[in-house]
């Protein structure tokens, strides 16, 4: 690849709309892995021939949120561990590197994890993993309504990984890529802190109601594409089966999105490649490189924000002190305590 082709990268993305089948009533983890092993074994099909539709440029594929496994659904934290939290160099990894491997592609995608740092908790991680099989990017979800989340143990989490730890982006032949988890797109200041960092794709593993209106997520979609010149690859849940919940309620909504906001690709109801569009990265380095109006990025104030968030606290960083308490309602009782306080 040449230097100009290292720094203009142009390709086909694709927000690969795939079921989930929530492994919530496995028996336990052997049943649960060969749950999550049939699910990767369908998605690799399902990139095989969306590739092989699509073309060859097909570089960046993108995964729907917790596709593996769906959520918890009132488990404990140690019971959701056991079943469905995935060990950062377990087989589920092996699995999706070989996939990445054997379809040449930058593999992205949602999952909950175990970190042998946190043995008593685990997280929900958007990774990246490229070509070689490599996982090049953990982004562990910030704000959680059913899972713990590095703001959780904030100062401890800070010491093992930093700052650029809690707001990674991967530095890439196709760009800098990182990624948002579902909810997360409805708060502008993750994306913001991700861009000012370098990143110029958003990957967004989502799982969502689905929907013909405009909803806040679509929105938001939208919004953080053109308030930081970014692109947006955004995968849903064709449907979540397996748990006590009509199964298509969260479907279609994929799509990718350029940097002006405009919707490329978009996929209907189902299972699909459809939403698939070519991400012209030099052209979103021109475009944040050239003076006018619209350079949003260029015509930010930011230190004049600064001490506004510096002097004005909302939502105080906090710790998991109970033992086998239901994720959700531990999240729920503490969220409602910290809203109360506003």
């Amino acid at each position: 690849m040449s230097n100009e082709a290292n720094t203009s990268p142009v390709y086909t993305a694709v927000a690969l709309q795939a079921e989930c089948h929530s492994v919530n009533q496995c028996a336990g983890r052997a049943e649960s892995f060969d749950q999550m092993r049939a699910s990767i074994d369908r998605i690799s099909n399902h990139i095989r021939g969306t590739k092989d539709f699509v073309g060859p440029d097909t570089r960046l594929v993108v995964l729907p949120e917790y596709v593996l496994s769906g959520f918890p659904r009132g488990e404990s934290i140690e019971a959701w561990k056991s079943l469905a939290a995935l060990d950062i160099d377990g087989p589920e990894y092996e699995l999706l590197s070989g996939v990445a491997q054997d379809r040449d592609v930058y593999l992205a995608g949602n999952a909950y994890e175990n970190d042998p740092n946190f043995p008593d908790l685990f997280f929900q991680t958007c990774f990246i993993i490229e070509p070689s099989g490599n996982v090049i990017m953990r982004y562990r979800r910030l704000i959680s309504f059913y899972s713990p989340s590095p703001y959780d143990v904030w100062d401890e989490y800070l010491d093992r990984y930093g700052i650029d730890g809690v707001f990674p982006v991967a530095r890439t032949e196709i760009g800098n890529l990182a990624a948002i988890a579902s909810e997360e797109i409805l708060y502008p200041e993750i994306a913001r802190c991700l861009m000012m960092r370098g990143a110029e794709v958003f990957v967004h593993p989502t799982s969502e109601t689905g929907s013909p209106q405009l909803t806040p997520k679509d929105v938001a979609r939208r919004a953080r594409a053109i308030e930081n010149l970014a692109f947006v690859v955004s995968a849903n849940t064709a449907a979540i089966r397996g748990i006590a919940h009509p199964p298509e309620s969260t479907n279609a909504m994929s799509k990718v999105i350029d940097y002006f906001g405009r919707v490329l690709a978009e996929a209907g109801y189902g299972e699909s490649g459809a939403a698939n569009a070519l991400v012209d990265v030099g052209a979103l380095r021109r475009y944040r490189r050239r003076p006018g109006m619209f350079n949003l990025l260029a015509r930010q104030p930011f230190q004049a924000y600064a001490s506004s968030y510096a002097e004005h606290r909302f939502l105080e960083p906090t710790g998991f002190e109970q033992d086998n308490v239901p994720v959700p309602e531990f999240k729920r009782a503490h969220s409602l305590e910290r809203q109360r306080a506003i």
